[in-house]
């Protein structure tokens, strides 16, 4: 008489088809071909790997996006309080050439209304947190920041001097061009994108008081900082990275000089 292996008191005639020993109904354990013990059950389980719910790091939020749009946001408060007759934070071509040179970067923190904020911060909230999480916070920050100020050099060169700009819409041209560019590096689908650049474009050149100049300088901008932030070979990609900003830098700094000279003299 055959008996359980940890029941000496129980007859059977079942057997594990792992370890080959007898065990009764108790210590029987449904597996995927035949049955185990209790003891072959409990190895098994501790192999198979168990899949664990993945909680959120600090560093997966996408803070810069959120406080970009905080920032705006609270310059827009700052607006409504000070009333639309103070124009000192804009850009004015005049201001500018008599040595206000911030214009050109608060200018992209302001909005005419609060639908021309809503657009723009909805477009960042889209677009930057993907963005964000595949540049990291330092890259995408520079790239933010570059786009701005890109689309508020374009301005202060081809609008009309006694015209006054804001908006963020510089910034996020750039991180829709900056999007196409990591997409087809990263082969994903960028019709998408394409085709937001595409439309808004349309829109900027047939509506009347939308600044083309702010938008197309700030896609510009965003598409050649982009190349330089994903394309280059990990050997040398913080080198062509920080060389790229800081030519792009430069080249702002001599085309605000170069308007200036030109709109004093």
């Amino acid at each position: 008489m055959t008996v359980c292996y940890r029941h000496p008191d129980r007859a059977t005639a079942l057997r594990c088809t792992r370890c080959d020993r007898y065990i009764c109904g108790d210590c029987m354990r449904s597996a995927a071909v035949g049955q185990h013990c209790v003891d072959c059950a409990q190895a098994g389980s501790a192999q198979v790997r168990r899949a664990r719910s993945r909680v959120p790091a600090a560093y997966d939020v996408p803070v810069i996006t959120y406080g970009l749009i905080a920032v705006n946001v609270l310059a827009f408060i700052a607006q409504l309080a000070a009333g639309p007759s103070d124009t000192r934070w804009v850009i004015w071509s005049p201001a500018v050439a008599d040595g206000q040179v911030y214009r050109l970067v608060t200018a992209a923190f302001l909005h005419y209304g609060p639908m021309h904020l809503l657009l723009n911060m909805w477009a960042l909230y889209v677009v930057g947190p993907p963005l964000e999480g595949l540049l990291g916070r330092a890259r995408f920050s520079a790239m933010y920041l570059l786009s701005a100020l890109g689309g508020s050099v374009a301005v202060y060169l081809l609008a009309p001097v006694n015209t006054t700009t804001v908006g963020a819409s510089g910034a996020i041209f750039g991180l829709f061009g900056a999007t196409l560019i990591v997409g087809k590096r990263l082969r994903m689908d960028i019709g998408w994108v394409a085709a937001i650049i595409i439309i808004n474009l349309v829109f900027t050149f047939t509506i009347p008081r939308i600044s083309w100049q702010g938008h197309l300088g700030g896609l510009v901008t965003g598409v050649l900082v982009a190349y330089a932030y994903v394309y280059p070979v990990p050997e040398r990609r913080t080198q062509v990275q920080v060389v790229t900003s800081a030519a792009l830098v430069a080249l702002f700094i001599a085309l605000i000089w170069w308007r200036t000279a030109e709109l004093v003299l």
